[in-house]
C-alpha cells in the first residue's frame, strides 16, 4: 500500500495557492490611497493630490456617469462649468435662484453670518471670530464674482465651500447676499410706492396697509 503523505502535500500545497490568489485579489480591490487632504513626500508641494494635466477635458460627472460610456452626465458638466465661469448675476434675478440661495444661506452661512447677515451668528455668539458685516460699503461695492470666489475658496478663517456647494448654488447664494444688503441699503427713489386703500362710500378706508417690522437681531 504507497503512502498518502505526497497527496496529502499536494492538497496543502493547492489550498495555499488557492488562498494566495484570494489574497491577491482581495488586495488589489482595496489597495491603499491617500485622501484628498493627505500629504506624500513625492512632490514638491507635499500635497498627495494632483491636478490635472494641463488640457484635460471631463466628459462627464455624476453616479450614472460612472457605470455608462462617458456620455451621461455631459449636461450637467456643462451647466457646472458654465456657472463657474459666470461673472456677475442678472439684473433681476429669478425667484426661484433668491428662494433657493436663501435656502442654502440658511444651511452654510447664517451660522456665521446671522439670518440678516450681520456676522452675528450662533456659532459668533458661542466664542468664534465675527466675520465683517455684509452691510459694510466695502463689501456691498464688490463684485458678485468676489462674493462667489470667497464661498468657493474661502477667505481669512472661512474655509473653502467648493466642495460642498454646487456652482449654481453659490451663485443663488451671492443673489440671496445682494437681496440682503439691498434690504438695508435700498435707494429711497427706487422703491415702489405703496398702493392706496380703496375707499367706501363714506370716503373711508375699507382696509389699512400693514408695513412690516424692521428685523432686529438681540443678544
Amino acid at each position: 500500500m504507497k503512502p498518502r503523505v505526497p497527496c496529502v502535500m499536494l492538497g496543502l500545497l493547492v489550498a495555499v495557492g488557492l488562498a494566495a490568489c484570494d489574497r491577491s485579489r482581495f488586495d488589489m480591490l482595496t489597495q491603499p490611497r491617500l485622501g484628498p487632504d493627505a500629504s506624500s513626500p513625492l512632490f514638491d508641494d507635499r500635497k498627495a493630490t494632483r491636478a490635472p494635466p494641463p488640457g484635460t477635458v471631463a466628459h462627464a460627472m455624476g453616479d450614472a456617469a460612472l457605470v455608462s460610456g462617458g456620455r451621461n452626465g455631459t449636461q450637467a458638466l456643462r451647466a457646472r462649468d458654465e456657472a463657474e465661469a459666470r461673472e456677475a448675476l442678472p439684473d433681476r434675478p429669478p425667484r426661484a435662484l433668491m428662494l433657493r440661495g436663501q435656502e442654502r444661506y440658511g444651511i452654510y452661512c447664517m451660522p456665521c453670518h446671522s439670518p440678516v447677515g450681520d456676522g452675528d451668528g450662533p456659532v459668533v455668539r458661542r466664542g468664534f471670530p465675527a466675520p465683517p458685516s455684509l452691510h459694510e460699503e466695502r463689501l456691498r461695492a464688490v463684485s458678485d464674482r468676489h462674493i462667489y470666489d470667497v464661498i468657493s475658496q474661502g477667505f481669512g478663517i472661512m474655509y473653502p465651500f467648493a466642495d460642498r456647494i454646487e456652482p449654481e448654488d453659490r451663485w443663488a447664494i451671492v443673489a440671496f447676499v445682494r437681496a440682503l444688503q439691498l434690504s438695508r441699503h435700498a435707494p429711497m427713489a427706487e422703491l415702489a410706492l405703496a398702493p392706496q386703500p380703496p375707499t367706501g362710500a363714506s370716503g373711508a378706508a375699507q382696509w389699512h396697509a400693514v408695513v412690516p417690522p424692521v428685523a432686529e437681531t438681540t443678544r
